[in-house]
This record gives structure tokens, sequence and C-alpha cells, in this order.
């Protein structure tokens, strides 16, 4: 196509400069417009560049906000950014966490002392934090809080990593996604990757699992063994899980430090309800020690319900009281003023109102008992 405007002579005879010259411009500019087009056409079809275009916007905002310049990141490594957390955005720490001062304590040994003192034993290649942490037990017991407190503790960038970051139409892509995972890691290192629900991602491997996943899995473990190659690299895959028994066990090899959140016993209940109501308007008769006595097999979640429900009793008896006023008024020919409502013309919360929202939470209890009977685990207090 290219050789049409030449002269009829010229494909016999020798080149001039000038017609290499031209020769070589038009090459350029129809592989220039070839590509582009191409280009154009696959993102068309790519139902996901939108998103991969805010995602890429997000990266670069979040970068600068956590103080990482300089750094030159690939595409795939621009995308896996845009899940950085921003530590000031981490408002959770370790007095957020009642009843687990073991678990902490193991974990600032173990975990965040190697991130924060490893200028005192640089060349060691035994002072530093494990590759792998698994936090493990039953759901809504404060195993995201501590992942959460740990990383803001520590110091440490902080990547929230999901199944669905990984995941791509395009064949390969889910490859060269959980490459960039460990390679940004690395740049922006100490890190720290968070896998929540880490079962439903790196689960037991079994010949059904689909090639694309399959190969994912296996780079994802070949990556993450990589990560002791330097004795210096300070990166850290940190899970949280409450279903242990579905993970690959070469999953669980590559997490020597884990840590059990079991439910809370009723010492552990009382810090928590202590905790939740702090800050509270209280009556003086309430009496915590009753409701952790009450409560077993409770998590810390339920908890927090509980004190929210009954939190919201006293607004619900207020307003009734508002609405037996008004209705009072009405009678009365009288006109409703209108009375701005502040914490003082709230009632304080009172044991009763704690009870009633136990009573609400047995039963809902109950209720999901019966659909999935499993799923209770009362601990031995």
């Amino acid at each position: 196509m290219v050789f049409k405007d030449l002269p009829r002579d010229a494909l016999i005879r020798p080149l001039t400069r000038n017609e290499v010259v031209g020769l070589l411009l038009r090459l350029t500019i129809f592989g220039a417009a070839t590509y582009y087009s191409i280009k154009w056409v696959v993102d068309a079809m790519d139902p996901t560049s939108a998103r991969k275009k805010q995602a890429m916007k997000r990266a670069e905002q979040m970068m600068k906000r956590i103080g990482v310049e300089g750094v030159k990141l690939t595409e795939y490594e621009m995308n896996i950014a845009s899940h950085l957390v921003d530590p000031l955005s981490m408002k959770v720490t370790w007095r957020d966490i009642a009843g687990l001062d073991e678990v902490i304590d193991e974990l600032q040994n173990t975990v965040i002392l190697p991130f924060q003192k490893r200028h005192l034993l640089a060349g060691s290649k035994l002072f530093q934090p494990p590759k792998g942490v698994l936090l493990f037990g039953p759901p809504g017991c404060g195993k995201t809080m501590i992942a959460k407190a740990t990383a803001k503790a520590s110091g440490c960038k902080f990547i929230n990593l999901q199944a669905s970051t990984l995941t791509d139409m395009w064949y390969g892509e889910s490859q060269k996604l959980t490459a960039a995972v460990f390679s940004l890691a690395d740049k922006i290192q100490p890190c720290i990757i968070f896998i929540d629900e880490i079962e439903s991602f790196l689960r037991n491997r079994s010949s059904l699992d689909h090639e694309a996943t399959a190969m994912m899995k296996a780079q994802f473990m070949s990556l993450w063994d990589g990560l002791d190659t330097s004795s210096t690299t300070q990166v850290m895959v940190m899970g949280a899980t409450n279903r242990p028994q579905d993970m690959d066990p070469a999953i669980l090899r590559r997490m020597p430090a884990t840590f059990h959140i079991g439910l809370p016993s009723t010492r552990q209940r009382h810090e928590i309800l202590k905790l939740i109501l702090a800050g509270e308007n209280l009556s003086n008769a309430i009496n915590m020690k009753e409701i952790a006595d009450k409560t077993g097999g409770y998590s810390g979640s339920d908890l927090k319900e509980l004190c929210r429900d009954a939190a919201i009793y006293r607004v619900r008896d207020y307003v009734r009281k508002e609405q037996m006023r008004s209705i009072a008024l009405q009678l009365d020919d009288g006109l409703e003023e209108e009375r701005p409502v502040d914490e003082e013309r709230l009632r304080p919360i009172t044991q009763l109102d704690l009870l009633f929202g136990l009573d609400k939470m047995n039963e809902s209890k109950k209720a999901t008992t019966l659909m999935l009977p499993s799923v209770a685990e009362v601990p031995l207090d």
C-alpha cells in the first residue's frame, strides 16, 4: 500500500535519500495509526476500561497522600496501588480493641517489633517480620480491626487486597496483576498486604479449578516465597478467615504466625462492654457484669449491636412522649412549639434498655441458629 505512490522505476532502481525518508515517514504514520486504532478497538471492547482509568487516578492521588514520590509504577502496579489505604484514615488503634491483650502483646513482639527496630540488626536474616500472619476465628471478633491497628502501629503501607482485584476478563492479565501486588509492595516497603476472607481467594486447590485461577494461585505462592530472597525485604501478607479448614495447606505453611481470635470470655465481654459504652450517658444503676454473664457466645460485633439497640430505646421513648404531648396540645387547642432535641432532654441508658436489647439479640440468634446450626460457637467461660 505504501509503495503505490512511488515512481514506477523506483522499484528497480536504488531509492534516493528523500524517497527513503518519505518511505520511513509513511511507515511510521501507518504503524502509529494502526496501533492506536487497534488500541481504541480493544478499549472499546473492554468493559473495565473506565474502571481502570479511575483506579489509576485514585492510585496517583493515594501515592501522593501517603508520601511515596519518585517511584515509577507500571499500569498494573497503579491498579493495585488504588487499593492502598491512607494511614491517616486508619482511626483504629490498640485502645479501640478490648479483651485481646495477650494477642496484642504477641503481635507487637513478633510482627511490629521487627518492623520498627529493624535498624538494630540490619544485617540479620532472622530479625525480620514473618512473611505471613493468619488471623482466624468466628465472625465479628475483631480480626479486621486487629489488622488495621497492626498496620497503623507498625507504620507500614497497607494494601487492602481483594480477590476481585486480581480477576480480569483477558487471559494472562490476572497473572500480571498478581505479580504487580508483590512488585508494588517491594517498591513501597515496609508494606502489609491484607486479604480479608482469604479462604475465598486461596482455598484448597483441586482439579476442578479453572486454569486461570490455578495459575494465579500458583504464581501468588511462588512470588510470596520470593519475599525471602533479600534479608532487607519488609513485606508481609496478613490474612483473616473464619474457615481455616478451607485454606490450601501450602498457604498455611507460608503463614507461620497464626493467631486465634475466638469468641470473648465473660471477662473479655465485660471489658468490651466498658469500651463500647465509654462516653455514653449511662444510668448509675448499670450493671455491665450482669450483661456480660448473660451474653455467652456473643462476639464483639454482637455486643456493639446490643448496645446500639439499647441506645435507640431511649430515643424511641422520647419520640413517644413527644407524640403524646402533641396529641394533648391538639386536644387542648393549643399550639405546639417545636423544641430542639438535645442530649440533656434524653434520659440516660438504663439496665432495662440493655436487657431489652439482649432479648432482641437472643431472638435473632435463635432464628439464625435454626437456619445455620453450625455457626453457633459458645466458649467455655
